[in-house]
């Protein structure tokens, strides 16, 4: 009989715990990307891996060892792209570039895609008109990404000239912010 009572109010305490934290998450306000709700109470990362359309980029994050990182405080913004953005590369690329001799240079890549800071959508377009129509970043790899307005819509370009649109933006984070994209920016080589 004791044994049954420790067994059912560790089932009740377990059952509150969870109806809790079920319940105060779903009373955040969050984003939907790639078929799951983006939990402002979590990491980045905590909520990149729900996502179906960044199972590249998780991969990729992982085999560079850059997980801890972007479970870390921060504030980072990441401008991140999708699986169809990494489709787009050269045939044979991706495969390349998770090979373990090539970890550095996947490392270098990803950093590209992240900005010291959380810079909302709000914060990108009021420094891009105050920078007449550009506003540029330094990458946490040391590089630069450029922001730009076309109409209502927000682009990033990197330094070989490459554009990327902003697809999803203000994706609030624990950590920082996520803006989904739908190219791979790439740092001059």
């Amino acid at each position: 009989m004791k044994t049954y009572k420790i067994l059912a109010t560790g089932l009740v305490a377990f059952g509150l715990f969870f109806s809790t934290t079920t319940l105060a998450q779903s009373k955040e306000k969050t984003v939907e990307v790639g078929g799951a709700p983006m939990y402002p109470s979590k990491n980045i990362i905590e909520n990149a891996v729900n996502s179906k359309d960044h199972t590249t980029l998780v991969a990729a994050v992982k085999a560079a060892g850059l997980v801890d990182i972007l479970m870390s405080e921060g504030p980072f913004t990441v401008f991140a792209p999708t699986n169809a953005a990494f489709d787009k590369l050269p045939k044979g690329t991706v495969e390349t570039l998770l090979k373990p001799e090539n970890k550095e240079i996947l490392q270098t890549i990803l950093k590209y895609h992240v900005v010291a800071g959380k810079w909302n959508v709000n914060n990108i377009m009021e420094a891009t008109k105050k920078g007449n129509g550009k506003y540029s970043f330094k990458t946490v790899s040391g590089g630069t990404l450029t922001a730009w307005m076309k109409g209502n819509d927000l682009y990033i370009t990197d330094e070989n000239g490459n554009n990327a649109k902003v697809t999803i933006s203000d994706v609030n984070q624990k950590n920082g912010v996520i803006h989904v994209i739908d190219a791979v920016v790439t740092p001059k080589s």
